[in-house]
């Protein structure tokens, strides 16, 4: 507010001062600004009057001109308001200045300047606020001080502030002084210290030499000591329990006294006292009572040992004063005995005595000076006392003040964050809801896409964004993508990457929109190639380096680990120091620990050891990298465990190359000194911290680990307040498991990543690593507690220090203490804060994988909280001794399994010596042939398996057992010959069970080694196949999903375009408004004519055929363009796209096949040692559409292209159909879409097929290779080789074994070396042979079988493509023809809408014809609607009739206002002031109702008036026996009119007054319509439905304004209305005596009370009435002037018995004398000087007595005087009673009749009437 001003100042008005905020109150202290600013307003003239100067009478004089002007603009200002301002108090001037500025824009409003406020100010209040200015003059005078005291303020104000400056600094140089003094003393202290720390060093040398030179001999220890203890302890229990017993025998013998005590006392009464006695006894033999009785005796012993003491100290006391007394008579007697022997004896007795005296006299003065000594130190504690507890008083008002200080601090701190969490949330809100608007926009705009249809592939990925946080709408374009894409860029490409991966998905899993066909269900192939996993995961294994042997011993540890976190003061360190008394665990606090580490190294911590030993002390010196490469199992996790001692590696290093030097010179003594890993890390920690940087968490952990490492393996730890980030929990749980973490959720992922194959003998599963800790217990406090909890903390702490420390030592710290817990204060909030920054973080990480998080109450009593958490450690440490217990029996479980799995299987029956040469080589190869992927009893089982495929299983081949693909030769012929040795199969053999086939699980795979270079090369390329693979299908989905929205836009489009062509004008308006205007234009002789009806039925015939030729061309031209749509070619295109969209899915699957074959060809090969076959051959290529008909050259093309052929249907019109889209009625515009439609689906179908065929050809070839390769290596001869090594006895021996081999290489064939003589070979070479033919057959069918494996899946994926493109296809086609028909549909509901509005115009137009009437509404008629526009005439309405204005009916003989009005202008000419003599009054009455000028005056009923009644007419109205009021006469014709009540009459002046601005008396016309009377215009008038009838005529609305006419005086213009004057006459009343009252009660402005009740005889009030009538024949008029005197009798009586309480202070109001005149009027205003003013009195006939009257009141001067005293005047009381000019006539003539008079209601009926 004070900126909003300052500117309003400087730059709005520019003021003379820059004002600002700070200056506020002292620049407008003086008031000169003020009146500166209202001066600008042209409010302040007198400105000139104002001074800048700072003196009181200056300041006085301002003040008091602006209080006028201020009070003008409604500104609340006074003496206090201007002597805050004036004595420069905050905040006054400032909301002076608002409420100015407020005033200020309100008149700038309104427009008006100073001098017309002022004018608009009543008189009254003028005079009042000169008034009131003088006396706030006066009063801010006495407020204001003089100038002399303001100057003696200032020079007081002056000295003091120099006072208060020499008293500061004395206090500095006191201050500075003292801390000299204390700075002095602490050097003293220290130097003190360290001489002592020395000289205390130098005797502990030397006792630490005499200890070293005394030989100890240590003691036996006793064996006895702890059975003597029992022994005490029973003894004491012995004795224990005899004093019990002792004292119950006592307790019991009392009772028994007491029972005697009873009995002897009653023996009188027997039988009574006994019965009391078993009373009682039945009543007290509980144990109540026995306590009672214990009490009681316990309280008698103590009460009479302590009489025993009393007795005894009195005693004893007498006693020793007996001895004295004893002493003191030996004593003399042998004084005296002495004193008589000799003088000399005499003398020396008399100076013993002084001695002894002198003794005592110096005993005494010791004593007192004891007691002086000891009252001063009593004293002198009293003070100190004092003293502390006033400090402790003053530091409890700081602690709180601090603390509200601190609440307050942290409540802003909370408010700040809750804000912050409040915009973050909002803005996650805002975002969720953007997108949930975006996702619901986006469904209505498709759904006016797909006409509601909304795809659900579509619905699905705007889901997936939706979920994914992403934009549903497009951001940017990604076509043109640039080198450094934008943020908006990048989203998108997010976002189709995720479209991309979800599309991949459901092809690659056959979900979604890829769901398999209800055919191809049951031919669905195996979901993965076993084989080619298995194959790429031992490359993957060869190409990686090989894998760390975990060395970590395998027994777990009991040993509990854990750790404890919270906020500062949450009980963390107090709750561990009682559990480790209870439990055995290790308390490990990192700030203990770091100040440990420094320690050491400041102690020169070092180890020695043997030289030998040196490479295992820098193990120990890194224990974390040392039990990471143990427990490391690969090298990621390796490397990921290195960086976590990474700092205290080079300084390690660095020492030991440092140290090499020593320690070569130290070898001698066969000792190497090095200083301890802590000592290490404190030097590197106080470095840091010298540095002033703060300790990283690396070497926070290091510390920490090396602790850890430091405890027994069975002694469990805790943690103290660590870890306090994130990154230290990650890096300790890194450190202590050995893995991270997050390495392993990425492995985790990638492992869930979506592979081609996978190995099934592999685990993908990443087990997680277990967690550091056990639990993790958080003590979970308030902020509020929190800081409460530090307060008393601090509070106790000081407590403590005053209780038990020295006073001077206090004084000395208490420096240190504030310095401490200031810094404690401040750094508070900053931990409150760090740790509500962490902990989210932290909690998420204790919570997952597993949640060993423990939330704790702290906000409770400490000793239950330490309860609470002691359960908690008991609970955990059962629960890790129950898992170490159930891994152990795990572990015991599976080492019983391997042992039983190890045991040697029984020995095989005896063989014959062939078979076992047989077996015996397959033994040796085991060893480190077995699979790696398979565990060792299944590879054991596999050896078994092949050792019985051995024996009659090895001729089959793969060929055989898998057959060509689906049941076909590779070339389309008969399979190959069946070998012969499936004839020996048949032979009767023993039952053995299949052989298990390749990729199953019972299979054992082929590991032989490859070579080298082998994996280097094909992981590489099967990398490449997968990429490429993966890419070219999300790439070719991608494509797919856009193409289908550009299809909808398009056809959207379509739609569109094709409602607006039909939308398109007609200009059939212009026609039908032409026949319209024609058909008006007709005139209207003719209408009736038949002649001109046919005619005009001729032109609606012409208009309805042209109307129709319009709508024939209109359809003829949408019909063409329909057909344009339907021939344009853009469905042939993008049936062409799509097609080529799913022929490179075909082709990517191609591609896959023809590099997965070359791939498990190469590396077969690479097993068998050949060199891989070097393919020339092209890759398979899949033809794509060409969509333009450009001719392009073969060679130019990398990929072949189809060229579209459309086909004509009068090509094909006689070809018989197999299916059909169009349904229903054959449109043949839509036909040729069939028939392409169709060449599409044979083009789909075709090339299907080639791929088919060339997968099925390629499978066939590598078979077909595979035989060729087997029957080369078997056409050469073996005697080549084997030759060298024959022998005669060994060729005998092994004959029959070869011929075997031989036969079961055959493979179907004729072999030529059957034939070939049999050569002798050794048994090692036939048992190496026969294990390469059957490795080789057992990879070649391995390799085929992975090869017919893809071989299936290839088929069926492309089987599936081809289903997907023909259904896509059709999809696509039929939307396009039911859009297409969509089109015509319109077209021909538009034709006949368009036919029938035509027939309704038609219609309308003939019977307008035919009911000869124009047509006046404009006909409609466009497009397809037609109506009659009712809001649209063609020609103008005839002019209704005029109302004529409303006239006033004479009703039972009431003057109309018009009569009223002419009698007015007739009495106004005549006398003017209102007052005319009664015979001319008579006269002129006479003329008006004889004469013929007087016909249209009164009513037809006055007419017959006669002389008599009009003399008795004007005797009513006579004032004074004289004169006629005309005004009056006027009033009481005039009615019926509401009589006003004194409130009402009290209210309208008031109103009057208040419109009456400058309050002269008197308002205008305007003036008196806006304050109104007490009655309104407003009737309710019934308008009459006939608009030639008049409105009824509102009279009372014109008696408003007749009134007015009556009393205006109209010889000042504008007329001026004397409103006081006008309400004297309306307060006329039946009543006089209530008249005149209602009079006064107006004159004053205020309710008259009636003091006394005038009556007035009824009987001279009847004769008054009777004598009205001369006519006695009228007995009528009698009977009703008799009923209302009977009303007006009833309605005293009434007010007699319903008096109203007149207050006390009632008619304290004071009257003056010309308002007195003003109500009775005696002649004074009867002055019109015309023909009949002759006999008028010029003065009024009261004065006289009136002033008489207020001189007899004691008012000499005139004055005004209260009503009270003046009605009570005599002369008051009776000029009441008989004044009767505020009488209205009870009977004046209403209206006259051939009958005679009829009277007016009177009395209460006015009154009803007026209700």
């Amino acid at each position: 507010m004070s900126e909003i001003l300052c500117q309003w100042l400087n730059q709005e008005l520019k003021v003379s001062q820059t004002v600002s905020p700070k200056s506020f109150a002292k620049l407008f202290s003086s008031g000169y600004l003020i009146g500166e600013v209202l001066n600008k307003f042209e409010l302040q003239d007198d400105f000139s009057e104002f001074s800048e100067s700072r003196v009181s009478s200056v300041k006085l004089n301002n003040f008091s001109r602006l209080e006028p002007t201020l009070h003008l603009l409604g500104v609340q200002f006074d003496q206090n308001v201007a002597h805050s301002i004036i004595t420069e108090k905050p905040g006054a001037a400032t909301k002076l200045l608002y409420q100015l500025y407020t005033a200020l824009q309100k008149k700038k409003k309104s427009g008006l300047t100073g001098m017309e406020m002022q004018t608009m100010q009543p008189l009254t209040n003028l005079r009042l606020q000169n008034m009131k200015s003088d006396s706030f003059r006066e009063r801010l005078k006495n407020l204001i001080p003089r100038q002399t005291d303001f100057n003696l303020m200032r020079v007081t104000y002056r000295f003091q502030e120099k006072h208060k400056h020499m008293k500061e600094d004395l206090d500095y140089v006191h201050s500075q002084q003292l801390e000299r003094f204390q700075k002095l003393q602490e050097e003293q202290r220290c130097f003190k210290i360290e001489k002592q720390r020395v000289s205390r060093r130098r005797q502990n040398e030397i006792m630490a030499q005499i200890q070293a030179a005394i030989i100890q001999i240590p003691k036996p220890t006793s064996n006895c000591t702890v059975k003597a203890l029992e022994v005490q302890k029973m003894m004491k229990k012995k004795k224990e329990a005899e004093d019990v017993a002792n004292e119950i025998k006592k307790f019991e013998a009392l009772i028994k006294k007491d029972l005697q005590a009873k009995e002897s006392a009653s023996k009188t009464s027997l039988d009574t006292a006994g019965q009391t006695t078993t009373d009682l006894l039945n009543t007290y033999s509980d144990d109540e009572y026995i306590k009672k009785i214990q009490r009681r005796l316990e309280e008698d012993a103590f009460a009479r040992e302590q009489r025993e003491k009393r007795r005894r100290k009195l005693l004893m006391d007498q006693l020793i004063a007996h001895e004295a007394q004893e002493e003191a008579y030996r004593e003399e007697q042998l004084i005296h005995r002495l004193m008589r022997q000799s003088q000399q004896e005499r003398r020396i007795a008399v100076q013993l005595m002084h001695v002894r005296h002198e003794k005592e006299v110096l005993w005494q003065n010791r004593i007192f000076k004891e007691k002086q000594y000891e009252e001063r130190r009593l004293r002198e504690f009293q003070d100190a006392l004092d003293r502390e507890a006033a400090l402790a008083k003053q530091a409890r008002i700081d602690f709180q003040e601090q603390i509200h200080r601190e609440k307050k601090v942290h409540e802003q701190i909370a408010v700040e964050r809750a804000q912050a969490l409040y915009k973050k949330h909002y803005s996650m809100c805002a975002e969720i809801l953007d997108q949930i608007l975006d996702l619901s926009t986006k469904v209505a705009d498709y759904r006016m896409l797909t006409n509601n249809m909304i795809p659900y592939k579509f619905m699905h990925d705007w889901k997936e964004l939706f979920f994914s946080g992403k934009p549903i709408y497009e951001q940017a374009s990604l076509k043109p993508l640039p080198a450094h894409p934008s943020a908006e860029q990048l989203v998108e490409l997010e976002k189709r990457d995720l479209l991309d991966n979800n599309d991949y998905e459901e092809y690659k899993n056959m979900v979604g929109e890829w769901t398999l066909p209800e055919e191809m269900v049951d031919n669905l192939p195996p979901s993965n190639n076993c084989i080619l996993g298995h194959v790429l995961h031992r490359l993957f294994e060869k190409s990686l380096p090989p894998h760390l042997e975990s060395t970590a011993s395998g027994f777990p540890s009991f040993a509990i680990k854990g750790c404890l976190l919270g906020k500062t003061f949450s009980g963390k360190t107090t709750i561990l120091k009682s559990l480790q008394k209870v439990f055995p665990i290790q308390i490990l606090s990192i700030d203990t620990l770091v100040q440990e580490a420094i320690q050491a190294f400041h102690d020169d911590e070092r180890i020695s050891e043997a030289p030998p030993i040196q490479k295992e002390d820098e193990e120990e010196a890194l224990p974390v990298l040392q039990e990471d490469s143990k427990e490391s199992q690969d090298p990621q996790k390796e490397f990921s465990a290195g960086p976590v001692s990474d700092e205290v590696r080079p300084e390690t290093e660095g020492t030991d190359t440092d140290k090499t030097p020593k320690a070569e010179e130290v070898k001698s003594s066969d000792d190497v000194s090095k200083l301890t890993v802590r000592a290490q890390l404190g030097e590197k920690s106080e470095e840091l911290l010298k540095k002033g940087k703060s300790i990283p968490d690396t070497l926070l952990i290091d510390i920490m680990v090396n602790a850890i490492n430091e405890i027994p393996v069975n002694q469990g730890w805790v943690l103290d307040g660590f870890p306090m980030t994130l990154n230290q929990a990650q890096l300790l749980d890194e450190a202590l498991t050995g893995c991270n973490r997050n390495l392993v959720e990425m492995e985790r992922k990638k492992a869930q990543i979506s592979t081609l194959v996978v190995d099934p003998t592999t685990s993908k599963e990443v087990p997680l690593p277990t967690p550091a800790f056990d639990f993790v217990i958080l003590l979970d406090i308030s902020d509020i507690f929190l800081l409460s909890r530090m307060n008393y903390v601090i509070a106790e702490e000081f407590s403590y220090k005053i209780a038990h420390g020295d006073i001077s030592q206090h004084v000395a710290a208490e420096n240190q203490d504030m310095y401490v817990d200031q810094y404690l204060r401040d750094q508070i909030q900053h931990r409150i804060t760090g740790f509500l920054d962490n902990w989210p973080l932290l909690e998420q990480w204790f919570s997952e994988p597993e949640n060993i998080l423990i939330k704790v109450n702290a906000e409770i009593d400490k000793e239950f909280l330490y309860q609470t958490v002691k359960d908690i450690f008991t609970n955990e440490i059962v629960k890790k001794k129950n898992k170490v217990e159930k891994e152990l029996e795990e572990k015991e479980a599976e080492k019983n399994a391997a042992a039983s799995l190890a045991e040697p299987t029984p020995p095989p029956p005896p063989l014959e010596p062939e078979k076992e040469k047989e077996i015996h080589p397959h033994h040796e190869p085991s060893k480190t042939t077995a699979a790696k992927g398979k565990p060792q009893s299944e590879t054991s089982h596999g050896k078994q398996e092949s050792l019985q495929e051995g024996k009659g299983k090895k001729g089959e081949t793969a060929l055989k057992r898998k057959g060509s693909p689906k049941g076909k030769s590779p070339g389309g012929k008969t399979p190959v010959k069946k070998s012969p040795v499936t004839s020996t199969d048949i032979s009767p053999t023993p039952v053995v069970p299949l052989p298990p086939k390749p990729g199953s699980e019972e299979w054992v795979y082929v590991d032989e080694p490859i070579p080298e270079e082998l994996p280097s090369f094909l992981v590489p390329y099967w990398k490449l196949i997968e990429n490429s693979y993966i890419i070219t299908i999300k790439t070719a989905l991608r494509h797919l999903r856009e193409y289908q929205k550009t299809v909808f836009v398009h056809l959207h489009e379509i739609r569109t375009s094709f409602q607006e062509f039909l939308r398109r004008p007609d200009y059939k308006q212009d026609f039908v408004a032409q026949w319209q205007a024609d058909f008006n234009s007709l005139p209207d002789d003719l209408w009736d004519d038949e002649e001109t009806k046919a005619e005009l039925h001729q032109r609606v015939n012409d208009l309805r055929d042209r109307l129709w030729d319009i709508c024939d061309t209109q359809k003829e031209d949408a019909e063409q363009e329909r057909l344009d749509i339907i021939n344009e070619s853009w469905l042939q295109d993008s049936l062409g796209i799509t097609i080529n969209h799913f022929f490179t899915l075909m082709q990517a699957e191609m591609n896959r096949f023809q590099d997965t074959k070359r791939l498990l060809q190469d590396y077969y090969r690479g097993m068998e040692c050949k060199i891989p076959i070097d393919d020339n051959k092209r890759f398979t290529r899949i033809p794509l559409v060409q969509l333009d008909s450009k001719d392009v050259l073969e060679n130019q093309l990398r990929i072949p292209l189809v060229p579209r052929i459309s086909i004509s249907p009068d090509a094909v019109i006689n070809k018989p159909k197999t299916k059909t889209i169009l349904k229903g009625k054959i449109d043949y515009s839509l036909e040729n879409l069939e028939l392409n439609f169709e060449a599409d689906e044979k083009l789909i179908m075709d090339t299907w097929q080639q791929a088919s065929l060339a997968i099925s050809h390629m499978v066939a070839a590598e078979i077909h290779q595979r035989l060729m390769e087997e029957e080369k290596e078997n056409q050469p001869a073996d005697p080549k080789e084997k030759s060298p090594q024959t022998g005669a006895n060994k060729k005998a021996k092994k004959e029959p074994p070869k011929k075997k081999k031989e036969d079961k290489k055959t493979k179907g064939k004729s072999s030529p070396t059957a034939e070939v003589a049999p050569v002798i070979v050794t048994a090692e070479e036939i048992a190496e042979v026969e294990k390469k033919n059957e490795l080789r057959l057992k990879i070649k069918e391995e390799h085929l079988a992975a090869l017919q494996f893809e071989e299936k899946a290839t088929q069926f994926r492309l089987e599936l493509i081809k289903a997907k493109a023909l259904a896509v296809l059709e999809d696509l086609v039929t939307k396009v023809v039911n859009v297409y028909k969509l089109l015509e549909k319109w077209l021909g509901e538009r034709y006949l809408n368009e036919m029938a509005s035509i027939e309704k115009l038609t219609e309308v137009a003939r019977y307008h014809i035919e009911t000869s009437t124009k047509i006046q509404n404009e006909l409609y008629l466009s497009q397809e609607d037609f109506f009659i526009n009712g809001d649209i005439k063609v020609f103008a309405d005839p002019p209704p009739p005029v109302r004529p204005p409303p006239v006033e009916k004479e009703e039972n003989g009431t003057l109309t206002i018009e009569q009223l009005d002419n009698l007015r202008d007739q009495f106004l000419d005549m006398a003017p002031k209102g007052m005319i003599g009664n015979k001319a009054f008579t006269d002129i009455l006479l003329d008006l109702v004889t004469l013929n000028l007087g016909t249209n005056t009164f009513p037809s009923s006055w007419m017959h008036l006669t002389l008599p009644e009009l003399q008795e007419l004007t005797s009513l109205l006579t004032v004074n026996s004289e004169f006629v009021d005309w005004r009056k006469f006027l009033l009481v014709a005039a009615m019926p009119w509401p009589i006003p009540l004194e409130e009402e009459l009290l209210e309208i002046l008031h109103r009057f007054k208040a419109v009456d601005e400058e309050q002269k008396g008197t308002i205008t016309f305007e003036q008196y319509i806006q304050a109104g009377l007490w009655f309104t215009g407003d009737e309710d008038i019934k308008i009459p439905e006939n608009p030639l009838e008049p409105l009824p005529f509102n009279r009372q609305e014109h008696l408003i304004e007749f009134f007015f006419r009556i009393f205006a005086n109209y010889e000042k213009n504008p007329p001026q209305l004397d409103y006081t004057e006008m309400l004297l006459y309306f307060a006329c009343h039946p009543d006089s005596v209530e008249g005149v009252y209602r009079a006064l009660s107006v004159a004053i402005g205020s309710h008259v009370f009636r003091e006394v009740e005038i009556s007035i005889p009824i009987a001279e009030k009847t004769s008054s009435y009777t004598d009205m009538s001369p006519v006695e024949e009228f007995t009528e008029f009698d009977e009703h002037v008799a009923r209302e005197e009977r009303e007006l009798k009833e309605e005293r009586e009434e007010r007699e018995q319903k008096k109203e309480e007149i207050p006390e202070n009632a008619n304290s109001e004071k009257i003056s004398l010309e308002t007195l005149l003003k109500v009775f009027r005696g002649g004074s205003e009867a002055q019109d000087v015309n023909r009949f003013g002759s006999l008028l009195k010029l003065e009024n006939i009261y004065a006289e007595s009136f002033i008489k009257t207020f001189q007899d009141l004691g008012a000499k001067n005139l004055e005004p005087i209260e009503v009270a005293v003046l009605l009570k005047h005599p002369f008051i009381q009776d000029l009441i009673s008989n004044y009767s000019d505020y009488k209205i006539p009870v009977s004046i003539i209403k209206r006259c009749s051939n009958s005679g008079w009829l009277p007016v209601p009177s009395g209460k009926q006015f009154v009803s009437q007026r209700n």
